[in-house]
């Protein structure tokens, strides 16, 4: 399986994910993760994008030229290159991909231990990316996190759970 990744305009994903799905013929998934939001008086569950402006792409045989899609399907800003400069990602980028795809594209709450006030993610989504916590949100249950991604630090706001 080739993962790669596209930065298209925010508020497009879902479309650019629905576009590549239809002219490449290739799985494409904009992540998500659950969120507990209050709403009229009441928690309720909803999606909200993990990585606003990302789009992994999946197919089964190597795309030569992944940054046509820019130039064919509107929307697209750029085709990411990992940090080795090659559009197809690999190492931690790549296992990061094939994990959001194994997931189906959604992710729950981020896996966390606290000690001593101290938080670390444990969740497997994360695991081998680098990961640095930028702020908790204790009443939330949220915490924003950075990530190397692809050569860029990606900022994101993920829920978590406490796990012993």
């Amino acid at each position: 399986m080739y993962a790669y990744c596209l930065f298209c305009e925010t508020e497009k994903c879902d479309f650019v994910a629905h576009a590549v799905k239809q002219v490449y013929n290739c799985e494409a998934i904009s992540p998500k993760q659950i969120q507990h939001t209050w709403d009229k008086g009441q928690y309720v569950n909803r999606e909200h994008k993990l990585l606003p402006g990302y789009v992994f792409v999946y197919s089964e045989e190597e795309i030569l030229q992944p940054q046509e899609m820019r130039i064919r399907l509107d929307r697209i800003i750029r085709c990411m290159r990992d940090t080795s400069m090659e559009y197809r990602l690999h190492g931690a980028d790549e296992e990061f991909a094939l994990m959001i795809l194994r997931k189906g594209g959604i992710i729950g709450k981020t896996e966390v231990i606290e000690t001593d006030g101290r938080f670390a993610i444990t969740d497997e989504t994360f695991r081998g990316v680098p990961v640095e916590i930028l702020k908790v949100d204790r009443r939330n249950k949220r915490m924003k996190i950075e990530m190397r991604f692809a050569g860029n630090r990606v900022q994101t706001w993920v829920e978590y759970e406490i796990v012993s």
